[in-house]
């Protein structure tokens, strides 16, 4: 194991889906799978265990379900590090998946996920970038805000704190895009968008860009429906 491994737990209460993605994950040099757990409650305590830095947590489980078991998980990383979760839902855009992003998860992936976009996903998640595929991303989290108008999950800050390019660059977090697409899109450095990324959250009070991207749907920035 290399100080680049990527320490992972896959948590289903499917034995088969467990293992299926346990034996894909671990057949990447740069992934180790540390544990497996059934339950939200058993994946609280193999993460405080075995301190990994990928969680693929199911939603639906007997018990502690995985929004419960990411809301502990990320609350119990009060330095704000701790495992990234990446939330595994249907194509049916089960509605507990807002919930799990409100709660602190990364990103999401649908459970009948190509093996060469889980890899993909997890690297994306570890490094630090919270959402995935812009398509997908677009239509989970538009619908989910379409469906539940509510007051955010989060309390934020009214977004006139943010510079006009503040506003854009939360904007484009929104439609999910990475940091070396809002450059091009903006034609500035990467830099420069990691820069106004980290402004945004310090200005917003937010924890990371899942929660930039829920907020910019519950204020109205972008509007479920709306061309990107």
């Amino acid at each position: 194991m290399t100080a680049t491994t990527t320490r992972i737990v896959v948590v289903d209460d499917h034995e088969v889906v467990r293992a299926g993605f346990a034996g894909l994950l671990d057949t990447q040099p740069d992934f180790t799978v540390v544990g497996t757990a059934s339950d939200g409650a058993e994946a609280v305590r193999v993460c405080a265990e075995q301190r990994p830095d990928v969680v693929l947590m199911d939603v639906r489980m007997p018990g502690t379900d995985g929004i419960e078991a990411t809301a502990q998980i990320r609350a119990a990383a009060a330095d704000g590090g701790g495992p990234r979760i990446l939330v595994l839902t249907t194509f049916d855009l089960d509605e507990h998946v807002y919930d799990a992003l409100a709660a602190g998860a990364g990103g999401f992936l649908l459970k009948d996920v190509t093996a060469e976009r889980l890899f993909d996903a997890v690297r994306v998640v570890a490094a630090g970038e919270a959402l995935l595929a812009p398509t997908v991303t677009r239509r989970l989290i538009g619908e989910f805000a379409r469906l539940r108008r509510r007051p955010p999950a989060v309390p934020i800050a009214p977004l006139t704190a943010l510079t006009p390019r503040e506003t854009e660059v939360l904007r484009l977090i929104a439609e999910g895009l990475s940091n070396p697409e809002i450059a091009a899109r903006l034609s500035v450095g990467e830099e420069t968008v990691k820069t106004h990324v980290s402004r945004i959250l310090n200005k917003l009070g937010l924890r990371d860009r899942t929660q930039a991207a829920v907020a910019a749907y519950e204020s109205g920035l972008v509007v479920p429906g709306a061309g990107g």
